[in-house]
Protein backbone atom coordinates (compact mmCIF):
# COMPACT_ATOMS: atom_id res chain seq x y z
CA UNK A 1 0.00 0.00 0.00
CA UNK A 2 1.07 3.18 -0.92
CA UNK A 3 0.78 6.56 1.19
CA UNK A 4 1.50 9.88 1.08
CA UNK A 5 2.06 12.14 4.29
CA UNK A 6 0.65 15.56 3.98
CA UNK A 7 -1.01 17.71 6.80
CA UNK A 8 -1.39 21.40 8.25
CA UNK A 9 -2.41 22.79 4.34
CA UNK A 10 -3.68 26.18 6.56
CA UNK A 11 -6.48 27.02 3.77
CA UNK A 12 -7.23 30.56 3.76
CA UNK A 13 -3.97 31.58 5.88
CA UNK A 14 -2.49 35.28 4.91
CA UNK A 15 0.66 35.85 4.14
CA UNK A 16 1.90 39.59 5.58
CA UNK A 17 -1.25 40.83 4.07
CA UNK A 18 -1.62 38.64 1.10
CA UNK A 19 -4.23 35.93 -0.13
CA UNK A 20 -2.23 32.88 -0.46
CA UNK A 21 -5.32 30.58 -2.10
CA UNK A 22 -3.52 30.79 -5.77
CA UNK A 23 -0.68 29.55 -4.61
CA UNK A 24 -1.99 26.87 -2.50
CA UNK A 25 -4.19 25.63 -5.37
CA UNK A 26 -0.66 25.09 -7.24
CA UNK A 27 0.41 23.16 -4.55
CA UNK A 28 -2.12 21.08 -3.87
CA UNK A 29 -2.59 20.66 -8.05
CA UNK A 30 0.81 19.69 -7.84
CA UNK A 31 0.02 16.93 -4.59
CA UNK A 32 -3.01 15.56 -7.07
CA UNK A 33 -0.38 14.85 -9.89
CA UNK A 34 1.64 12.83 -7.06
CA UNK A 35 -0.77 10.82 -5.88
CA UNK A 36 -1.32 9.82 -9.78
CA UNK A 37 2.24 9.70 -11.17
CA UNK A 38 2.67 7.72 -7.58
CA UNK A 39 -0.25 5.81 -7.77
CA UNK A 40 -0.68 6.50 -4.29
CA UNK A 41 -3.38 4.16 -2.22
CA UNK A 42 -4.07 6.38 0.56
CA UNK A 43 -3.37 10.19 1.14
CA UNK A 44 -3.62 11.35 5.38
CA UNK A 45 -3.91 14.74 6.08
CA UNK A 46 -2.86 15.44 9.46
CA UNK A 47 -4.48 18.41 10.81
CA UNK A 48 -4.66 22.05 10.44
CA UNK A 49 -6.83 21.70 7.09
CA UNK A 50 -8.06 25.29 7.90
CA UNK A 51 -6.24 28.62 9.07
CA UNK A 52 -9.76 29.62 11.13
CA UNK A 53 -12.15 28.08 12.52
CA UNK A 54 -14.34 29.99 10.11
CA UNK A 55 -13.59 29.12 6.99
CA UNK A 56 -14.53 31.58 4.10
CA UNK A 57 -16.68 29.77 1.25
CA UNK A 58 -13.96 30.52 -1.25
CA UNK A 59 -11.66 28.13 0.85
CA UNK A 60 -14.31 25.21 1.18
CA UNK A 61 -13.94 25.71 -2.41
CA UNK A 62 -10.60 24.94 -2.62
CA UNK A 63 -10.72 22.20 -0.18
CA UNK A 64 -13.79 20.49 -2.07
CA UNK A 65 -11.82 20.62 -5.54
CA UNK A 66 -8.99 19.20 -3.73
CA UNK A 67 -10.45 16.35 -2.27
CA UNK A 68 -12.40 15.25 -5.64
CA UNK A 69 -9.45 15.05 -7.46
CA UNK A 70 -7.34 13.17 -5.07
CA UNK A 71 -10.30 10.91 -5.56
CA UNK A 72 -10.48 10.58 -9.25
CA UNK A 73 -6.25 10.27 -9.08
CA UNK A 74 -7.87 6.94 -7.39
CA UNK A 75 -6.71 7.53 -3.99
CA UNK A 76 -8.84 7.42 -0.61
CA UNK A 77 -8.74 10.46 1.78
CA UNK A 78 -8.17 10.35 5.61
CA UNK A 79 -8.22 13.70 7.53
CA UNK A 80 -8.31 15.12 11.17
CA UNK A 81 -8.91 18.19 12.38
CA UNK A 82 -5.96 20.42 13.93
CA UNK A 83 -5.88 22.91 16.56
CA UNK A 84 -6.57 26.16 14.06
CA UNK A 85 -9.61 24.09 12.75
CA UNK A 86 -13.40 23.78 14.28
CA UNK A 87 -13.79 20.12 14.33
CA UNK A 88 -17.76 21.11 13.99
CA UNK A 89 -17.41 22.20 10.80
CA UNK A 90 -14.57 20.37 8.95
CA UNK A 91 -16.66 17.15 10.64
CA UNK A 92 -20.27 18.87 9.06
CA UNK A 93 -21.11 15.77 6.84
CA UNK A 94 -18.81 13.61 7.54
CA UNK A 95 -20.97 10.39 7.26
CA UNK A 96 -21.62 10.89 4.01
CA UNK A 97 -18.44 11.46 2.90
CA UNK A 98 -17.07 8.56 4.37
CA UNK A 99 -18.94 6.74 1.97
CA UNK A 100 -17.49 8.08 -1.12
CA UNK A 101 -13.55 7.74 0.48
CA UNK A 102 -12.96 10.83 1.94
CA UNK A 103 -12.90 10.02 5.75
CA UNK A 104 -13.18 13.45 7.88
CA UNK A 105 -11.94 12.13 11.99
CA UNK A 106 -13.08 15.43 14.23
CA UNK A 107 -14.60 13.46 17.42
CA UNK A 108 -12.23 12.91 20.12
CA UNK A 109 -14.57 9.54 20.34
CA UNK A 110 -13.24 8.20 16.97
CA UNK A 111 -9.45 8.20 17.61
CA UNK A 112 -9.74 4.00 18.41
CA UNK A 113 -12.76 3.20 15.37
CA UNK A 114 -9.48 2.99 12.56
CA UNK A 115 -11.02 3.06 9.17
CA UNK A 116 -9.50 0.29 7.62
CA UNK A 117 -8.31 -0.37 4.26
CA UNK A 118 -7.62 -3.37 2.17
CA UNK A 119 -4.22 -4.33 -0.04
CA UNK A 120 -3.55 -7.71 -1.65
CA UNK A 121 -1.63 -8.08 2.09
CA UNK A 122 -5.02 -7.97 3.89
CA UNK A 123 -6.02 -4.36 6.42
CA UNK A 124 -4.50 -1.80 7.55
CA UNK A 125 -6.31 0.26 9.96
CA UNK A 126 -5.65 4.16 10.12
CA UNK A 127 -6.14 6.05 13.41
CA UNK A 128 -7.37 9.42 13.15
CA UNK A 129 -6.53 11.20 16.18
CA UNK A 130 -8.06 14.94 15.87
CA UNK A 131 -6.62 17.77 18.33
CA UNK A 132 -7.48 17.14 21.44
CA UNK A 133 -7.37 19.61 23.72
CA UNK A 134 -7.23 18.32 27.83
CA UNK A 135 -10.01 20.88 29.05
CA UNK A 136 -12.83 19.65 26.49
CA UNK A 137 -12.16 16.31 26.38
CA UNK A 138 -11.30 15.01 29.86
CA UNK A 139 -14.82 14.51 31.45
CA UNK A 140 -15.35 11.65 28.21
CA UNK A 141 -13.27 9.99 30.09
CA UNK A 142 -12.60 10.91 33.59
CA UNK A 143 -14.53 7.63 35.07
CA UNK A 144 -11.88 5.47 32.77
CA UNK A 145 -8.89 6.84 34.61
CA UNK A 146 -6.74 4.78 36.27
CA UNK A 147 -6.28 5.89 40.33
CA UNK A 148 -3.58 8.92 39.80
CA UNK A 149 -3.97 9.42 35.91
CA UNK A 150 -4.69 12.93 34.83
CA UNK A 151 -5.69 14.43 31.26
CA UNK A 152 -4.56 17.70 32.30
CA UNK A 153 -1.49 18.17 29.18
CA UNK A 154 -1.60 17.57 25.66
CA UNK A 155 0.84 14.78 26.80
CA UNK A 156 -1.50 12.85 28.95
CA UNK A 157 -4.33 12.97 26.63
CA UNK A 158 -2.26 11.82 23.93
CA UNK A 159 -0.34 9.16 26.07
CA UNK A 160 -3.89 8.05 27.26
CA UNK A 161 -5.54 7.86 23.93
CA UNK A 162 -2.56 5.80 22.06
CA UNK A 163 -2.76 3.15 25.08
CA UNK A 164 -6.60 2.41 23.79
CA UNK A 165 -4.86 2.35 20.23
CA UNK A 166 -2.66 0.06 21.23
CA UNK A 167 -5.40 -2.04 22.97
CA UNK A 168 -7.39 -2.16 19.72
CA UNK A 169 -4.13 -3.11 17.56
CA UNK A 170 -3.76 -5.86 19.50
CA UNK A 171 -7.07 -7.19 19.33
CA UNK A 172 -6.95 -7.38 15.53
CA UNK A 173 -3.49 -7.50 14.93
CA UNK A 174 -2.48 -6.24 11.63
CA UNK A 175 -0.69 -3.40 10.08
CA UNK A 176 -1.75 0.05 10.71
CA UNK A 177 -0.74 4.08 10.69
CA UNK A 178 -2.11 6.76 13.22
CA UNK A 179 -2.30 10.55 12.13
CA UNK A 180 -1.71 12.80 15.06
CA UNK A 181 -1.42 16.49 15.53
CA UNK A 182 0.89 17.55 18.37
CA UNK A 183 4.18 19.34 19.21
CA UNK A 184 6.65 16.46 19.84
CA UNK A 185 9.61 17.21 22.27
CA UNK A 186 13.17 18.26 20.55
CA UNK A 187 11.25 19.32 17.35
CA UNK A 188 12.35 22.99 16.45
CA UNK A 189 8.80 24.98 15.44
CA UNK A 190 9.07 28.13 13.22
CA UNK A 191 7.50 31.14 14.20
CA UNK A 192 3.74 30.90 12.73
CA UNK A 193 2.97 27.20 14.80
CA UNK A 194 -0.15 28.22 16.77
CA UNK A 195 1.26 27.93 20.55
CA UNK A 196 -0.50 24.62 22.03
CA UNK A 197 2.13 24.76 25.00
CA UNK A 198 1.83 25.62 28.36
CA UNK A 199 5.24 25.96 30.46
CA UNK A 200 6.15 22.68 28.05
CA UNK A 201 3.21 20.36 29.88
CA UNK A 202 2.13 19.92 26.35
CA UNK A 203 5.27 19.02 24.65
CA UNK A 204 4.50 14.67 23.86
CA UNK A 205 7.48 12.35 24.30
CA UNK A 206 8.33 10.61 21.05
CA UNK A 207 7.59 7.21 23.27
CA UNK A 208 4.20 8.03 23.28
CA UNK A 209 3.63 6.69 19.86
CA UNK A 210 5.21 3.32 20.07
CA UNK A 211 3.19 0.90 18.22
CA UNK A 212 1.96 1.54 15.08
CA UNK A 213 3.78 0.77 11.77
CA UNK A 214 3.82 4.33 10.45
CA UNK A 215 2.65 8.00 12.74
CA UNK A 216 1.49 11.02 10.48
CA UNK A 217 2.78 13.75 12.40
CA UNK A 218 0.72 17.19 11.68
CA UNK A 219 1.47 21.10 13.44
CA UNK A 220 5.08 21.47 13.09
CA UNK A 221 6.10 23.18 9.40
CA UNK A 222 9.24 22.05 8.69
CA UNK A 223 10.04 18.68 7.71
CA UNK A 224 11.22 16.25 10.38
CA UNK A 225 12.21 12.58 11.02
CA UNK A 226 11.86 12.02 14.87
CA UNK A 227 12.47 7.92 13.58
CA UNK A 228 12.31 5.86 10.26
CA UNK A 229 8.25 5.34 11.23
CA UNK A 230 7.57 8.66 13.39
CA UNK A 231 7.95 11.81 10.75
CA UNK A 232 6.26 14.99 10.30
CA UNK A 233 5.74 16.32 6.42
CA UNK A 234 4.93 19.90 7.18
CA UNK A 235 2.83 22.64 5.86
CA UNK A 236 2.56 22.13 1.70
CA UNK A 237 3.51 26.27 1.34
CA UNK A 238 5.86 28.33 3.00
CA UNK A 239 3.72 30.91 5.63
CA UNK A 240 6.98 32.54 7.30
CA UNK A 241 10.11 33.78 6.46
CA UNK A 242 11.29 31.73 8.82
CA UNK A 243 10.45 28.46 6.96
CA UNK A 244 12.19 29.56 3.54
CA UNK A 245 14.96 27.18 3.98
CA UNK A 246 12.33 24.65 4.62
CA UNK A 247 11.54 22.37 1.81
CA UNK A 248 8.19 21.90 0.84
CA UNK A 249 6.47 18.22 0.57
CA UNK A 250 5.41 15.25 1.31
CA UNK A 251 6.28 11.32 2.10
CA UNK A 252 5.53 8.61 0.17
CA UNK A 253 4.96 5.89 2.63
CA UNK A 254 5.18 1.93 1.50
CA UNK A 255 3.90 -0.71 3.73
CA UNK A 256 4.15 -4.41 2.49
CA UNK A 257 3.00 -7.45 3.81
CA UNK A 258 5.59 -7.16 7.02
CA UNK A 259 4.86 -3.28 8.18
CA UNK A 260 6.60 -0.59 7.13
CA UNK A 261 8.70 -0.31 3.77
CA UNK A 262 10.37 2.11 1.81
CA UNK A 263 9.94 6.16 3.11
CA UNK A 264 10.69 8.78 0.07
CA UNK A 265 10.23 12.46 0.17
CA UNK A 266 7.89 14.01 -2.52
CA UNK A 267 9.02 17.34 -3.42
CA UNK A 268 6.57 19.90 -4.25
CA UNK A 269 6.64 22.96 -6.33
CA UNK A 270 7.17 26.63 -4.14
CA UNK A 271 5.02 29.19 -6.54
CA UNK A 272 7.23 31.76 -5.14
CA UNK A 273 10.38 31.56 -3.05
CA UNK A 274 10.90 33.73 0.03
CA UNK A 275 14.27 35.94 0.32
CA UNK A 276 15.58 37.82 2.60
CA UNK A 277 17.96 40.66 1.75
CA UNK A 278 20.14 42.89 3.93
CA UNK A 279 22.22 46.14 2.98
CA UNK A 280 21.65 49.53 2.55
CA UNK A 281 18.43 50.33 0.91
CA UNK A 282 19.91 51.86 -2.22
CA UNK A 283 22.29 49.34 -2.76
CA UNK A 284 19.34 47.13 -2.60
CA UNK A 285 17.84 49.07 -5.35
CA UNK A 286 20.75 48.94 -6.98
CA UNK A 287 22.79 45.90 -6.59
CA UNK A 288 22.47 43.74 -10.38
CA UNK A 289 23.20 40.31 -8.29
CA UNK A 290 19.79 40.73 -6.76
CA UNK A 291 17.89 41.10 -9.85
CA UNK A 292 17.33 37.08 -9.17
CA UNK A 293 14.90 37.96 -6.20
CA UNK A 294 12.87 40.15 -8.40
CA UNK A 295 9.54 37.99 -8.55
CA UNK A 296 10.32 36.55 -4.59
CA UNK A 297 8.43 37.33 -1.44
CA UNK A 298 11.24 40.05 0.22
CA UNK A 299 11.68 40.53 3.73
CA UNK A 300 14.47 43.70 3.42
CA UNK A 301 16.72 44.25 6.69
CA UNK A 302 18.07 47.68 5.96
CA UNK A 303 20.94 48.74 7.22
CA UNK A 304 21.37 52.63 6.92
CA UNK A 305 22.83 54.70 9.44
CA UNK A 306 19.91 57.02 9.03
CA UNK A 307 16.14 55.35 8.68
CA UNK A 308 14.95 56.47 4.45
CA UNK A 309 12.32 58.09 3.78
CA UNK A 310 9.64 55.78 2.56
CA UNK A 311 11.48 53.02 2.38
CA UNK A 312 8.73 50.06 1.50
CA UNK A 313 7.27 52.11 -1.27
CA UNK A 314 10.69 52.88 -3.16
CA UNK A 315 11.80 48.87 -1.68
CA UNK A 316 8.63 48.04 -3.73
CA UNK A 317 9.24 49.71 -7.21
CA UNK A 318 11.93 46.91 -7.61
CA UNK A 319 10.42 44.07 -5.69
CA UNK A 320 7.06 44.50 -6.06
CA UNK A 321 6.16 41.35 -3.45
CA UNK A 322 8.17 43.27 -1.18
CA UNK A 323 6.29 42.05 2.27
CA UNK A 324 8.42 43.17 5.54
CA UNK A 325 10.63 45.43 6.68
CA UNK A 326 13.53 46.05 9.51
CA UNK A 327 15.30 48.68 10.13
CA UNK A 328 19.05 47.33 11.60
CA UNK A 329 21.32 50.26 11.31
CA UNK A 330 25.00 49.57 11.22
CA UNK A 331 26.25 52.01 13.45
CA UNK A 332 24.31 52.25 16.80
CA UNK A 333 25.05 55.20 19.32
CA UNK A 334 26.49 53.81 22.20
CA UNK A 335 24.54 52.95 25.73
CA UNK A 336 24.97 55.71 28.26
CA UNK A 337 24.23 54.94 31.47
CA UNK A 338 24.38 58.94 33.07
CA UNK A 339 20.90 60.24 33.93
CA UNK A 340 19.57 62.99 31.47
CA UNK A 341 20.37 65.98 33.04
CA UNK A 342 24.29 64.71 33.96
CA UNK A 343 24.18 64.16 30.05
CA UNK A 344 23.50 67.68 29.34
CA UNK A 345 25.65 69.54 32.77
CA UNK A 346 27.16 72.18 30.90
CA UNK A 347 26.05 72.01 27.42
CA UNK A 348 24.79 74.30 25.01
CA UNK A 349 21.50 74.59 24.14
CA UNK A 350 23.20 74.09 19.88
CA UNK A 351 25.01 71.04 21.99
CA UNK A 352 21.99 69.38 23.00
CA UNK A 353 19.81 69.43 19.77
CA UNK A 354 22.96 68.38 18.47
CA UNK A 355 23.38 65.28 20.88
CA UNK A 356 19.34 64.94 20.36
CA UNK A 357 19.64 64.46 16.76
CA UNK A 358 22.46 61.60 17.46
CA UNK A 359 20.64 59.78 19.65
CA UNK A 360 17.11 59.76 17.28
CA UNK A 361 19.90 58.94 14.37
CA UNK A 362 21.71 56.70 15.72
CA UNK A 363 24.95 58.34 15.85
CA UNK A 364 24.26 60.48 12.87
CA UNK A 365 24.47 64.53 15.04
CA UNK A 366 23.34 67.19 12.94
CA UNK A 367 25.05 68.08 9.72
CA UNK A 368 26.87 71.62 9.17
CA UNK A 369 24.09 73.14 7.49
CA UNK A 370 21.76 72.23 10.14
CA UNK A 371 24.62 73.24 12.68
CA UNK A 372 24.05 76.74 11.21
CA UNK A 373 20.34 76.70 11.21
CA UNK A 374 20.39 75.61 14.73
CA UNK A 375 22.97 78.08 16.10
CA UNK A 376 20.57 81.13 14.43
CA UNK A 377 17.31 79.79 16.39
CA UNK A 378 19.36 79.24 19.46
CA UNK A 379 20.57 83.23 18.82
CA UNK A 380 17.04 84.21 18.20
CA UNK A 381 15.76 82.46 21.36
CA UNK A 382 18.41 83.97 23.32
CA UNK A 383 17.80 87.58 21.72
CA UNK A 384 14.37 87.41 22.97
CA UNK A 385 14.75 86.57 26.16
Amino acid sequence: MKILHTSDWHIGRSFHGNSTLAHLQIVLDALVDAVEKHRVDVVVVSGDIFDSATPAAENYDVLTRTLTAIRAAGAAVILTSGNHDSATRLGFNSGFTGLSGIHIITRPDQHDQPITIDDDHGPVRFYGIPYLEPSLVRHHYQGMLEAGRELRSHAQVLGFVMDRVRTDLARHGGRSVVLSHAFIVDVEPSDVERDITAGGLDLVPLGTFDGPDYVALGHIHGRAELSPRVRYSGAPLHYSFSESDKPRGAWLVELDAAGLGAVEWIELPIPRRLTVLTGELDGLLTDTANARFESDWVSAILTDRVRPMDAMRRLQTRFPHAATLEYRPSVTAENDTKTYSERIAAKSDAAIVDDFLALVRNGMGASDTERALIADVVAEHEAAR
